[in-house]
């Protein structure tokens, strides 16, 4: 059974200036979402989840990752990246996650922008209007601090109880004035090998 997406939303927002001080470059954040509805909502507790994920997930994945590099002006452009699903009230946690925590969802993605970090996520229920909250971080450098971003929004009528909102999230650019350092300087600081994947 394919998707039924009741609606799609594209978030875009981008911040000229930050903490009184104009960006050096301005910092584009984009947030694209469907609200699609829950296959296994009314259906009591469903054990096997995969065969509407293998239906549902490769649809939306291409769907929203072609809404991101349509905004982004291309794969190239998107510099961090993440995903979210928020399940509506008949639903469980489980039913968000099955849709992004899936290599069938977010492979399209990790593969159009050239990424070789994990997708930072976030995965919960709430009712409609609910935060729609995507962690971003470097899809190159997960120690980048100045990607470490979210994009935030929310659908004022979805999720619906018997819904879901799966969203993927992009930056064009850091935090304008980042001055934090990056975790690596931290690991030095503390005496730790900073190429050492396990310190990280």
């Amino acid at each position: 059974m394919p998707a039924v997406i009741r609606k799609t939303l594209l978030h875009v927002e981008t911040t000229h200036i930050e903490g009184g001080r104009a960006a050096p470059l301005p910092l584009t954040l984009i947030g694209a979402a469907a609200v699609v509805r829950n296959p296994w909502a009314g259906r009591g507790f469903v054990e096997n989840l995969k065969p509407e994920i293998h239906d549902i997930a490769p649809d939306l994945g291409a769907l929203l990752t072609r809404m991101v590099l349509d905004a982004a002006g291309g794969g190239d452009k998107v510099e961090a990246y993440g995903k979210a699903a928020i399940v509506g009230l008949d639903g469980e946690v489980e039913h968000a996650s099955a849709l992004i925590h899936t290599l069938r969802f977010g492979n399209q993605y990790r593969m159009a922008v050239g990424a070789k970090t994990y997708l930072a996520f976030t995965n919960i229920r709430g009712g409609a209007n609910a935060p729609i909250l995507i962690p971003l971080m470097d899809k190159n450098d997960e120690g980048r601090r100045s990607h470490y971003l979210t994009v935030h929004f929310a659908i004022p009528d979805a999720p619906a109880a018997d819904e879901i909102v799966v969203a993927l999230g992009a930056s064009i650019g850091g935090r304008p004035h980042h001055r934090i350092g990056d975790r690596y300087q931290d690991l030095k600081d503390l005496g730790h090998d900073p190429k050492n994947p396990a310190a990280l």
